[in-house]
């Protein structure tokens, strides 16, 4: 059975290893049974992004993306092992473009499907798309605070940064917090 307690303390006892191999692992123990997580978080409905521990050194989220939910670019400034234990999540690499303050350019993606887990670095600028027509479950976890400013967001015309606005890089999350 997931204990989100458990997991925590696991996940936190892994930050102390030099490389991202151990918090990897602990998160794909963690999806390894998506029934039993799901019992523990609840069966996902709806979009939803839920806090499961948020501190100076580790942040949890469980992310429930909605049919065809997407985000703009944007970056965490920590690393981040995401773990999907339903559906599909599409993400989309950008890099800062050469001699164009600002601006950035995409350079590559990765789709991962349930019970896959990977692991993003400090610098990665990402875009993310549930490409299924049903909602799709993934735990990330951040080594550091997710919610600490200096994060950037990435407009979808002509990608250009601008200060991280949660309402505006994934805009069915706001929706969903406000009953939409």
């Amino acid at each position: 059975m997931f204990d989100v307690d458990r997991f925590v303390a696991d996940c936190r006892a892994a930050l102390r290893e030099t490389s991202a191999a151990a918090l990897q692992e602990v998160v794909a123990r963690a999806i390894s049974d998506p029934t039993a997580l799901m019992k523990a978080l609840g069966e996902p409905d709806g979009p939803m992004s839920t806090v499961l521990y948020r501190g100076d050194d580790l942040t949890v989220l469980n992310l429930v993306w909605a049919p065809h939910h997407w985000t703009l670019p944007h970056n965490h400034n920590t690393r981040a092992v995401i773990g999907m234990y339903g559906g599909r999540e599409n993400n989309i690499f950008w890099r800062r473009k050469p001699n164009e303050p600002g601006r950035v350019e995409a350079a590559g993606a990765k789709d991962l499907g349930t019970g896959d887990v990977t692991v993003l670095g400090r610098d990665i600028i990402h875009s993310v798309i549930n490409p299924l027509g049903k909602c799709s479950g993934a735990i990330h976890v951040y080594d550091g605070n997710f919610f600490a400013p200096g994060r950037s967001q990435w407009d979808a015309e002509h990608l250009c940064e601008a200060p991280y606005d949660p309402a505006t890089v994934s805009p069915m999350f706001e929706g969903a917090r406000r009953g939409r």
